[in-house]
């Protein structure tokens, strides 16, 4: 057991393509360059963080999935792989992850195996940062039934603000159902391109909603090609181009959460 008051914060959207994986990898790495020790939980089946974090799953490696699955067996030290940069370590993600949710569908306290599966770590990290899927799905209740904290990026876009409704739904379900401890620490808008007029309204509603107002953070993530160009070469944008936008904008939304406390 380590001594650190350890953050566990999932990353969340049902909706897809608003830059989840992204914040995840980027505040992972913003986190670590400020000398925390992060754990970035990779728990969507596409496995993008995995990639964007350099890891390759090899034949035989055990991932998350293998966590979720055999929970007796195998341990959170089984299947956390150090990256390349010291201090980011990674629980991997695996394709199977899409079976998991079929796998485990008659099993008593399926929406805990997560949590039982890492609690062996708690206090090791400063941070544990969880990927979850684009959609409503067992894995996500997973990942929200252990986490402490959801961080909600939104894309400010209209279908993304519109999706915004049914995830807070779903955050307060599993808040009121079996994780009570669960709270809202922020939304950030993400994709922000000061050139169109969606973007600019889009955030003003974001600002002036008052299911949202409260909760929304001072940072906002720019459209950034070099975003795409980092993860093209699997490494964060903080590492890959430090005077970008991108890493401007992760580095600046990780001193935010630094010195923020949770409000819902």
């Amino acid at each position: 057991m380590g001594d650190k008051k350890t953050r566990i914060i999932a990353v969340a959207n049902e909706k897809g393509g608003v830059g989840k994986t992204v914040t995840v990898v980027n505040l992972g790495a913003a986190f670590c360059r400020e000398g925390k020790a992060v754990l970035v939980v990779d728990m969507d089946p596409q496995f993008n963080a995995t990639r964007g974090l350099g890891v390759d799953i090899e034949a035989g490696m055990p991932t998350v999935y293998d966590l979720i699955k055999e929970n007796e067996s195998i341990t959170a030290t089984d299947v956390i792989v150090p990256t390349k940069w010291k201090g980011l370590d990674l629980v991997p993600s695996h394709v199977d992850l899409a079976g998991a949710e079929v796998e485990l569908i008659d099993e008593a306290g399926r929406e805990n195996r997560l949590k039982e599966g890492l609690e062996s770590i708690s206090g090791e990290y400063d941070f544990i940062l969880l990927d979850t899927p684009p959609s409503l799905s067992l894995l996500t209740v997973n990942v929200l039934a252990y986490a402490k904290e959801v961080l909600i990026p939104c894309q400010t876009h209209p279908y993304a603000y519109a999706a915004l409704d049914g995830l807070f739904d779903t955050i307060f379900a599993v808040k009121e159902n079996i994780n009570p401890d669960l709270s809202i620490t922020g939304i950030v808008a993400t994709l922000f391109d000061s050139r169109t007029r969606v973007s600019h309204n889009i955030l003003e509603k974001l600002k002036n909603d008052e299911r949202y107002t409260d909760l929304l953070l001072d940072t906002v993530i720019r459209v950034n090609t070099t975003i795409a160009e980092s993860a093209d070469v699997s490494k964060p944008v903080i590492f890959y181009r430090k005077s970008s936008y991108g890493s401007t904008d992760y580095t600046s939304l990780a001193n935010e959460l630094l010195t923020h406390r949770n409000k819902i």
